[in-house]
């Protein structure tokens, strides 16, 4: 059986439009490197992100206190016993789901003035400056609320109302006080 001259025409034409499709997608715009999938977590930035640019800005010895406070705004922490070491604390976290919380980039600028108010050292503190903190996991026992076996079984007896209110002498809240003339 032989071809009908329409059949022809439907696939000769087929064939010129998809060499025509393949021909065109040079033309398309290049993918991205890596294309984000529907598992591919934002970057969350968390507290005070201080950009290089700014960082630039200051001159150990020359820039004042407040020079530092209007360029960088309030610090996130400052030392201890007094206001001479200022930390400027961030990090860039990612939650995926069903992973834990990771950090992927952990920086803490400080910002040290002399005595007379001017900037005398600015330092960068990244992850590898960190201690590890181990944490005791042992409790502190408070006297009195160890309970017995007896306690725990008939502790709650008589503090359970099915009708929902409370049992024995209810005390009135203020403002709540029955209307005498009901």
């Amino acid at each position: 059986m032989e071809p009908t001259p329409l059949k022809v025409n439907v696939k000769l034409g087929l064939a010129c439009a998809a060499l025509l499709f393949t021909g065109a997608c040079q033309y398309l715009p290049p993918l991205p490197d890596r294309p984000r999938d529907i598992f591919d977590a934002p970057i969350i930035a968390r507290g005070h992100m201080v950009a290089p640019e700014q960082l630039q800005q200051i001159t150990p010895g020359v820039t004042a206190r407040a020079d530092v406070q209007a360029l960088l705004g309030s610090p996130s922490q400052t030392s201890t016993f007094n206001d001479d070491t200022w930390y400027y604390i961030s990090s860039s976290t990612r939650q995926r789901p069903g992973r834990a919380l990771s950090v992927s980039n952990q920086r803490v600028v400080v910002v040290a003035f002399n005595p007379n108010g001017t900037v005398s050292e600015v330092r960068e503190l990244g992850e590898r400056d960190g201690r590890t903190v181990s944490f005791v996991s042992r409790e502190t026992p408070v006297p009195g609320t160890e309970r017995s076996l007896l306690q725990g079984l008939f502790g709650n007896i008589g503090r359970f109302n099915p009708a929902g209110g409370m049992t024995g002498a209810q005390q009135q809240a203020p403002g709540n006080a029955p209307n005498p003339r009901q």
